[in-house]
């Protein structure tokens, strides 16, 4: 269970994947069509979907000569239930969480 919440969290740890995920509660979206507000290649996005894929947090499908993205929203439930064993966290504010892990880890070589 640790490697799969170090992955999930590893992939949320990118605004861009995080800004990917919430345009993904709307709808399923071709590639192209996330790939649409960024100032980035088509590759550079295909990566972090490889990387949100990867750790469960989207799936790929091909229709026709189209790559959809859906959101896989059980793939955080491990993540939300282990955050939620933090009773300092209760209602969890993710920007305060993210401030302290980029503080605690901040100091740490990759």
């Amino acid at each position: 269970m640790t490697s799969d919440l170090d992955t999930v969290f590893s992939a949320l740890a990118d605004p861009t994947r995080r800004r990917i995920l919430t345009m993904l509660l709307e709808d399923d979206m071709a590639v192209t069509d996330v790939a649409e507000p960024f100032e980035m290649s088509l590759a550079a996005i295909s990566k972090h979907l490889t990387i949100l894929a990867g750790a469960g947090l989207i799936s790929q499908e091909k229709r026709g000569r189209v790559k959809w993205c859906k959101l896989e929203p059980d793939a955080l439930k491990s993540a939300s239930v282990w955050m939620q064993g933090f009773g300092q966290f209760e209602p969890v504010n993710l920007d305060a969480f993210e401030a302290f892990l980029e503080q605690e880890l901040g100091d740490r070589p990759d």
